[in-house]
């Protein structure tokens, strides 16, 4: 419950968004790691609290201009107390884990209007010595803030999108299931995008196991001791990816036929990241008879005069345009003159041609503007030429 009163009070909202290291505690307001100096110039931290009014499930104006310190009574520059706030000096103990040796005054003459103003007044007196010696020292260090039970999939607030003020609009992104099936290297760069929006749960599909060449085209480093393990890529990037997302679902085999298809059934939406067409062309017919909107990419790389040249593309299929899809994507399993399929070490092509991915299926939610509404998008290297084909008619 503290993180969303947070949420829906400006004030409170506005201190932590600003990086300040705030709690609610038994109806108390606590700010944590406060700069300031004790009587030995010393610079130490301590806490702020203050009482709590609300109205309903928001804060309303404080009761009070009194506020509590946990710590020694703050000084200024030559060690001397600052008395302009001193009002009494009385250890007690206000909750369980909240103990306070100071309280203080400092009364404008309309009284605080929110919690906003009345933290950053005191914050401001009593660390204003301290940064003095050390301008470095800050009450704003960007705590990291735990999500509760059952109010995001994320493990910590996504406090990203809070500061750029742009919550309502990643919401758009909070689907149920989104799946991405394959990862070979394309697959992880979407994983690592995606696992960052609000998505309740993103599975995992592929029944291959992380060799060493993987680790060269897929985000993060696995340590040599990991690669030793031949882990199940769906096991390893779960096991990364859960650290900051609590939906990761891995399935650890391959989608390829009438049984393992099904298990698509339920997905908002999926991205291809295969490159096996026989298999591809079963998922894209049974995704299509589902209803399911998806995006399939692929890389297409030669080796020409000692240099790398070639085409990364992002086809959509959404219920409004699907008639592309034959002309666009091939279903065949010979690479033919393709040397991605011999492991050529390209993670920034993988990386980009996931980005474009993610980019549009965040267009297809409403989280960026879509002017053309574009169904096929490719990008040439050599010429860093982007054309976008397929819009959407009307």
């Amino acid at each position: 419950m503290s993180q969303q009163l947070i949420s829906r009070s400006i004030d409170l909202k506005r201190l932590q968004d600003e990086g300040f290291d705030l709690e609610i505690n038994s109806g108390y307001l606590l700010v944590k790691n406060i700069p300031y100096l004790n009587s030995n110039r010393e610079i130490k931290y301590g806490m702020l609290v203050s009482e709590l009014t609300l109205a309903g499930d928001v804060t309303t104006k404080p009761s009070t201009h009194v506020i509590e310190f946990g710590g020694d009574h703050p000084c200024h520059k030559d060690g001397t107390e600052i008395t302009q706030i001193k009002h009494a000096s009385t250890r007690k103990q206000l909750t369980q884990g909240v103990e306070v040796q100071h309280t203080f005054s400092s009364k404008p003459p309309q009284g605080y209007s929110n919690y906003y103003e009345k933290l950053t007044t005191y914050i401001a007196i009593i660390s204003s010595p301290a940064q003095a010696i050390d301008p470095a020292v800050t009450a704003k260090n960007f705590s990291v803030i735990q999500s509760e039970e059952g109010e995001s999939p994320f493990c910590y607030r996504d406090t990203a999108s809070s500061r750029a003020g742009i919550n309502l609009i990643s919401q758009k992104l909070a689907l149920e299931d989104v799946a991405i099936i394959g990862l070979g290297g394309t697959g992880t760069y979407v994983l690592d995008l995606v696992a960052k929006t609000p998505v309740k749960r993103v599975h995992l599909f592929d029944g291959d196991k992380l060799f060493q060449h993987n680790a060269f085209r897929s985000p993060g480093a696995p340590s040599i001791d990991e690669l030793r393990e031949i882990p199940y890529k769906v096991i390893y990037f779960k096991e990364l990816y859960s650290k900051m997302h609590q939906g990761i679902v891995p399935h650890a085999f391959y989608i390829e036929d009438e049984i393992s298809v099904n298990y698509l059934k339920e997905m908002k939406f999926v991205f291809l990241c295969l490159d096996r067409g026989t298999a591809k062309k079963l998922i894209i017919e049974k995704l299509e008879e589902f209803g399911i909107p998806f995006i399939d990419v692929g890389i297409g790389v030669n080796l020409v005069d000692e240099s790398l040249g070639g085409i990364l593309r992002v086809t959509t299929s959404t219920i409004e345009q699907r008639e592309h899809i034959n002309k666009r994507v091939s279903f065949s399993d010979n690479n033919g003159n393709n040397d991605y399929a011999q492991n050529i070490q390209i993670a920034d092509l993988n990386a980009l041609n996931a980005a474009l991915a993610v980019i549009k299926w965040k267009k297809i939610f409403g989280f960026y503007r879509d002017f053309n509404g574009e169904h096929n998008t490719t990008y040439t290297i050599d010429g860093n030429t982007l054309i976008n084909e397929d819009q959407l008619e009307g």
